[in-house]
């Protein structure tokens, strides 16, 4: 049997009864994180571009942070470009990337469309979020190495198997539609730190729709478009760079968004910069560190990370997001990095620029001694001649084992929410989101996201 088609019988079996409580609490929080970023990503031009090229129709899912609607496909490729616009949407450790976003934008749209239940949507959620976490084990970290950006090659399987869910495809169906989301996987590393970043995201949550419905309707395709010589492993990774095995490997045994769980962002930018700017907020913190007493800091990030957030001089806005130097200047110089440090020429401030010149980027040189690659060190040389550090092994909230308490959650989404919501509506909002598995229609959601816009 191929590796679609097994892959198939599993989504296509999983049930609501297989969520523990864990499984439940952490999908309703993937789902408050992901609709409050989107919502404030939804005025970013890539976004805003993403919407007029898509163009409003008569279709009956909701573009957030609008009024518009489109039909499904559209809607989700304008809000999973939206929702992975600000770079604050949830991360995965498994994926090596952004599990949430290339889902939910699919499944929303879909869910309106079919008047689906929040539990039915929650389910399906958590069945697209293992497809791609056990697609990932297969393929990481060498995909990651090589240049694919897995948020959008192999979030186009998580949406892709989502969507066949919520749809009620059978086994030999999801099959078909998981085949024809491999021959739609795409996204380069090449392209982080532009528009083209969140696009990949969009395009990935319409195309894990889309090869769903094709798949409904009887469309076709290869049987081993996975292990196949010319299949997605081989073609992607290259042979002796994966394993067949692991897609089917110990299913749901965890869950993956139970553990490691989901990674929820304390800060709107790269989360490779954010265990370096976890440390430089703890020195700030511990030793009330300021600018004018610093004459020089050394940031140590993992090889791997440090390959896209090497970025002295940043050179817009988005870039910045994947500058580790800039970002550790915006710690050390006020404490916090928030959502206005990348909006409009914040990234060009004199005084953080500046302060950046005295900032250097290396490979962490315990690196080969590390459990895994997502902490880093910051040494602070100090004008008095003290040398004070500090490293991180995580950043907080990084797995299900360090989580963000809720009111820091809840604090994010109304953050986020309040850039295209009223204050009342965003609260209300988060209050439904939280009971989102026991809502009878999924629209009550989208009317509430439409109704209580600011303008």
């Amino acid at each position: 049997m191929s590796i679609a088609h097994s892959l198939g019988e599993r989504i296509a079996a999983f049930t609501a009864a297989d969520l523990p409580d864990e499984a439940l609490r952490w999908a309703r929080i993937g789902v408050i994180d992901t609709i409050g970023v989107t919502l404030a990503g939804a005025a970013e031009p890539c976004a805003r571009i993403a919407r007029t090229v898509a163009s409003p129709s008569d279709g009956a899912a909701l573009v957030l942070g609008s009024r518009l609607r489109m039909k499904p496909s559209d809607a989700a490729l304008v809000n999973g470009t939206a929702a992975h616009a600000l770079d604050f949407d949830d991360c995965s450790n498994t994926l090596g990337g952004h599990p949430s976003a290339p889902i939910l934008p699919a499944l929303l749209a879909l869910a309106e469309e079919n008047h689906a239940c929040g539990l039915r949507f929650v389910t399906a959620y958590v069945a697209g979020f293992e497809t791609q976490a056990r697609i990932a084990r297969a393929v990481n970290f060498h995909h990651y190495d090589k240049g694919w950006h897995p948020t959008a090659t192999l979030g186009v399987f998580g949406a892709c198997a989502a969507s066949a869910h919520l749809l009620e495809l059978d086994a030999a169906h999801t099959a078909t539609a998981l085949s024809i989301a491999a021959s739609f996987a795409s996204g380069i590393k090449a392209n982080f730190g532009t528009m083209t970043k969140p696009l990949h995201v969009g395009h990935a949550s319409r195309n894990g729709l889309v090869a769903a419905l094709l798949a409904r309707e009887g469309f076709n395709a290869g049987d081993e478009a996975f292990e196949h010589r010319q299949g997605f492993f081989n073609v992607y990774n290259g042979a002796g760079h994966y394993d067949a095995d692991a897609p089917l490997a110990h299913w749901a045994e965890p869950l993956d968004i139970v553990e490691p769980g989901i990674a929820i962002k304390q800060y709107p930018c790269c989360g490779s910069t954010h265990p370096a700017i976890d440390a430089m907020l703890m020195l700030v913190s511990e030793y009330g560190l300021t600018p004018d007493q610093v004459e020089a800091v050394v940031s140590w990030t993992h090889p791997r990370r440090l390959q896209h957030t090497n970025r002295p001089q940043p050179a817009s806005a988005l870039d910045a997001k994947f500058s580790v130097q800039y970002c550790v200047a915006r710690a050390l110089a006020q404490g916090r990095v928030v959502l206005s440090d990348f909006e409009g020429d914040a990234y060009a401030d004199p005084a953080i620029r500046a302060l950046m010149a005295r900032i250097v980027a290396e490979p962490d040189p315990q690196a080969d001694r590390q459990p895994d690659h997502f902490g880093a060190e910051v040494v602070v040389q100090l004008r008095d001649g003290r040398r004070v550090s500090k490293r991180v092994a995580r950043a907080a909230g990084r797995t299900s084992a360090n989580p963000l308490p809720d009111e820091r959650i809840e604090a994010k989404f109304l953050d986020c929410a309040n850039h295209a919501l009223t204050p009342g509506a965003s609260r209300d909002a988060l209050g439904m989101l939280w009971r989102v598995d026991s809502l009878q229609d999924m629209t009550a959601l989208t009317a509430l996201l439409e109704t209580g816009l600011r303008h």
